[in-house]
C-alpha cells in the first residue's frame, strides 16, 4: 500500500525574533536559518520516518535541488519530481522565543502543477493507495475527481483555508486532517473554545458522514469522528521550541498508523506524541521523529 503526497516543497527562510512585526514596524531578526518545508515536504518526510512507502509529486525550481537530496535521506521516493522554470515556493517564518510562528507563503513553482502532470503520476497507483493532498499546491480538484477515479482513498489537509477550496469536490475525501480553526470554517461556525470543540467536528461529521475527521487541538490534543467511532487523545506537556511541522508530523504519523492497520486509539495516540516531539525542538523536517523513537517513548511512557 503506497502513499502519493502531490504536494507543496518550500524553502523556508526562518527569522528568530522577539516579537512579530506589528503594522508598519521594523524589527531585526536574532538569527535567520534556511531549511526544507512546506507542508507536502514535511508530511512526505514524517510519513517516511513513521516507516510508510510514501512518494512525493510535486514542483522545483532549480534553487531547490536540496530539497531532493532531503527527500532521499529521509527515505521518501523522488522519481516523480518534476523541475519547473519557475522559483521554488517559499516561505517567510517569523519565529519568536515562545515558539510560535507567523509564516507568509509564495507559492512559486507549487502553483506550476499541470492536469497533465498528475495524470501521468497517477498511472504509476492503484485501488487502495493513498492520495494525500493540501491546499498549497494548483488542480488540487483535478487530482481528487482523477484519483477517486482510480479508486484511491484520499486524505486531505485542509490547510491554508481559502476561496479555491469551495470549489473543491470534498464530498470524495476519505479522511480530513483539520485543525480547530479549519474546522471552525469547515463548519461555518463565529467562534472557537474548548467547549466548541465537539460542536465544530460534529457539524463537519454531518457535512462529509462518509469521511473520517481527524481535528487537532493545539495543546488539548485531538479529537476523531467517523460514522462507527468517536474518539480522543490529550495532549502532551512539553517545552514548546517550534510549532512549524506540528501539524504536519501528526498527519504523517496518523496515517502511517493506517497504513499499518493500528486502531484509531493507537493513530491517535502516536501521532500526537510524534507532535509533541516536533513541537520540543526547532525547525520543520528537521524536528521530525522516527518511528522507533516515538515508539520507545511510548513504551516507556
Amino acid at each position: 500500500m503506497k502513499v502519493l503526497n502531490l504536494g507543496s516543497l518550500n524553502i523556508d527562510r526562518v527569522y528568530s525574533v522577539e516579537h512579530f512585526a506589528r503594522k508598519g514596524e521594523t524589527i531585526a531578526s536574532t538569527k535567520l536559518e534556511i531549511n526544507g518545508g512546506g507542508k507536502g515536504l514535511n508530511q512526505s518526510v514524517a510519513l517516511a520516518r513513521a516507516g510508510a512507502e510514501v512518494y512525493h509529486a510535486g514542483a522545483i525550481g532549480s534553487d531547490g535541488t536540496f530539497l531532493q537530496t532531503l527527500f532521499e535521506s529521509a527515505g521518501v521516493h523522488t522519481e516523480y519530481l518534476q523541475m519547473s522554470k519557475a522559483q521554488t515556493g517559499h516561505a517567510v517564518i517569523q519565529l519568536t522565543p515562545e515558539g510560535q510562528n507567523c509564516i507568509i507563503i509564495s507559492s512559486g513553482a507549487n502553483d506550476e502543477i499541470q492536469e497533465e502532470y498528475i495524470d501521468e503520476v497517477l498511472k504509476h497507483f492503484s485501488p487502495g493507495d493513498f492520495l494525500l493532498l493540501q491546499n498549497e499546491t494548483s488542480n488540487v480538484a483535478y487530482a481528487m475527481r482523477r484519483a477517486k477515479e482510480k479508486g484511491m482513498r484520499i486524505v486531505f489537509n485542509a490547510s491554508p483555508v481559502d476561496e479555491r477550496m469551495k470549489t473543491y469536490p470534498l464530498e470524495l475525501v476519505d479522511y480530513f486532517l483539520i485543525n480547530e480553526m479549519e474546522g471552525c470554517i469547515l463548519a461555518d461556525c463565529e467562534e472557537i473554545s474548548q467547549s466548541k470543540y465537539g460542536e465544530i467536528i460534529e457539524t463537519v461529521f454531518l457535512k462529509f458522514p462518509h469521511a473520517c475527521i481527524v481535528m487537532t487541538v493545539g495543546s488539548d490534543g485531538v479529537i476523531y469522528r467517523d460514522i462507527h467511532k468517536k474518539a480522543s487523545h490529550d495532549g502532551y506537556p512539553v517545552k514548546v521550541e517550534d510549532t512549524t511541522a506540528a501539524g504536519d508530523t501528526f498527519c504523517g504519523f496518523f496515517l502511517a498508523g493506517v497504513i499499518q492497520g493500528l486502531s484509531v486509539e493507537e493513530c491517535l495516540e502516536t501521532a500526537t506524541r510524534a507532535s509533541a516531539i516536533a513541537v520540543s525542538r526547532k525547525g520543520a523536517a528537521v524536528s521530525i521523529p522516527d518511528w522507533k523513537e516515538v515508539s520507545r517513548l511510548l513504551t516507556t511512557r
